[in-house]
């Protein structure tokens, strides 16, 4: 058994050390409950739980804390991919729900598997979802002052069961300050996706992991024989040419983890049930 977590990007310019290590203290922690809970549930249990979590903790850019867009609302978006059975869902822009994550894993039970803006929303309250500002007063702070975010955030899980299942989930509450109705990676295949040799999720500029197709490059990859880390080189060598910003945690099937990131530097934990490994 095997998981990974990553909480964005951390920028040295924006990020006192005290936030620093609040961060790392956090993704430790969730880390190891996420590992606990993995003992007796699936992956895909496992990834909604510790990116429930990570939306649960007001030091990171999804859930709790969400940037706010153009127009002064939050939106937000979130996926879940099984990689055993490839069903992949999500919702994009939805917004006042607690934990978006919960409602795409609620939609891997139905036909409709990815819903965006009021229909996502609607689906959440009729599946008891109550309304939940996850606003706080930072983000509202920030975006009188128009003090713009650096668009890097967000969160993510990768998991190995014990059963050698893999499932990786996203979550992410926007670059903040973007125009109404922009979609980022976060519910695509190309900022989350998994199969049965590997899972990956993405943090970083939307647009650049989208052009990039970088989650799927890398699941692809190690599906064809690649190591994960000839998959992450060539997948990361690509990115590079057009200074694509991104970073990425994955699992494969062997149990081995990766990590690696474009631009310093992507905030992550890693737990094998014995050694915490984090950002530093």
């Amino acid at each position: 058994m095997k998981i990974i977590i990553h909480g964005g990007f951390f920028s040295e310019s924006s990020t006192n050390s005290e936030t620093k290590i609040a961060k790392q203290q956090a993704l430790s922690r969730i880390a190891k409950q996420a590992y606990d809970f993995l003992e007796t549930h699936t992956a895909v249990e496992a990834v909604v739980y510790a990116v429930s979590l990570l939306e649960d903790d007001a030091l990171f850019n999804a859930g709790i804390g969400s940037q706010i867009q153009s127009d002064g609302q939050i939106r937000m978006s979130a996926a879940l991919i099984d990689g055993s059975t490839q069903k992949m869902s999500g919702v994009i822009n939805i917004q006042d729900v607690k934990n978006p994550i919960q409602v795409a894993a609620v939609l891997q039970s139905y036909d409709d598997k990815v819903l965006g803006g009021e229909g996502a929303t609607a689906f959440a309250r009729s599946h008891g979802f109550d309304y939940f500002s996850t606003e706080i007063p930072q983000r509202r702070q920030e975006y009188e002052a128009k003090l713009k975010a650096t668009g890097t955030g967000t969160v993510g899980c990768v998991a190995l069961d014990k059963e050698g299942k893999i499932a990786a989930a996203t979550s992410t509450g926007g670059k903040g300050f973007e125009i109404v109705g922009r979609i980022s990676d976060s519910a695509t295949v190309a900022g989350n996706y998994a199969n049965s040799h590997c899972g990956v999720s993405l943090t970083g500029v939307g647009e650049d992991i989208v052009g990039n197709a970088t989650a799927a490059k890398i699941v692809t990859r190690v599906t064809d024989g690649f190591s994960l880390k000839d998959a992450f080189d060539k997948t990361f060598a690509e990115l590079a040419l057009h200074d694509g910003f991104a970073g990425a945690i994955a699992i494969d099937h062997n149990g081995n983890m990766y990590h690696q990131d474009s631009h310093p530097s992507m905030v992550f934990a890693s737990f094998d049930g014995e050694h915490v490994q984090v950002f530093n």
